[in-house]
């Protein structure tokens, strides 16, 4: 038996499948990652459950390999310059003007959800010019949804696949490396949340993050196949409270270490965060793999 060398996005990487990753390369020199990406994901069925290629994970893997110095992959096809935001009204046609009141004064409050949809470059749009993280195509699985007030645009929220290892969280649900790695895909992370910034309705964001959670298991069964058994999202405890998750009944289980997914020098460059998770049902640890 190969002896593992990585685990990396949940799979185990010794030196038979570096080496077969290197033999590849070359036939996609010109193609490009994200065609070798599909190839590599197509040859080991590597699956969402709505059997959709995990392509974008794949890519995670393939960088993380570089950056250990196992392979060098092909050169990137186009590069992303980030240049001056435009102002929105450039962008987004909708009413920007301010907004002042109680969610109760309002006649109804809707979430959609935008993923696949015109509503999605508009999603984009307007996180990457307001939201502090901008906007970054989000790994693994993901959903994306805008509420509005009536007929106003109010915020943009944004869900993907959890952190692969977070030790308060773990320790939380009771999970040791076996049964996380088994059931981590209950587990959906709120990556994105924002009110637009002319926006100031009293008690608004609380509103729409329990708003979202109604839909969010029942279009997240549908779309990937997979029940989704407790939320997570982390707080930047330098900028944020986290008020809106704790009116929302989320419950703070702990702190991030600062440093970061991709650390391998152990500097704790990154902002500690606060983890906060909120189940989905009494009975999590178990749905979750704990026994």
């Amino acid at each position: 038996m190969a002896e593992q060398l990585y685990h990396i996005r949940g799979r185990q990487i010794d030196r038979q499948v570096i080496n077969f990753i290197e033999q590849q390369i070359p036939a996609y020199w010109d193609k490009g990652r994200s065609a070798l990406s599909r190839f590599l994901c197509e040859q080991w069925n590597w699956r969402q459950p709505n059997g959709r290629l995990k392509d974008r994970a794949c890519r995670v893997l393939l960088l993380k390999l570089e950056e250990k110095g196992e392979i060098t992959l092909p050169p990137r096809r186009s590069v992303v310059r980030r240049t001056r935001k435009r102002q929105v009204r450039d962008d987004y046609d909708g009413n920007t003007s301010e907004l002042k009141g109680t969610v109760s004064a309002f006649r109804s409050l809707t979430i959609k959800m935008v993923r696949h949809t015109p509503d999605e470059k508009i999603w984009d749009n307007l996180v990457d010019q307001y939201h502090y993280l901008g906007h970054t195509p989000i790994v693994g699985s993901y959903l994306k949804y805008m509420a509005w007030l009536d007929d106003r645009l109010v915020a943009c929220l944004g869900w993907g696949s959890a952190a692969w290892k977070v030790q308060s969280r773990d320790r939380f649900i009771g999970w040791d490396e076996e049964i996380r790695q088994q059931n981590l895909a209950g587990v959906v992370n709120n990556v994105r949340f924002l009110i637009l910034p002319w926006i100031r309705v009293d008690h608004l964001a609380s509103k729409v993050l329990a708003a979202n959670i109604r839909v969010l298991k029942q279009d997240w069964q549908q779309y990937y196949n997979q029940s989704v058994v407790l939320l997570e999202t982390f707080v930047e405890t330098n900028r944020f409270q986290g008020t809106c998750y704790k009116a929302a009944n989320w419950q703070m289980v702990g702190s991030t270490t600062g440093r970061g997914k991709y650390d391998r020098t152990h500097q704790h460059s990154q902002p500690v965060k606060a983890v906060f998770v909120y189940p989905l049902a009494k009975d999590f640890r178990e749905r979750l793999g704990v026994r």
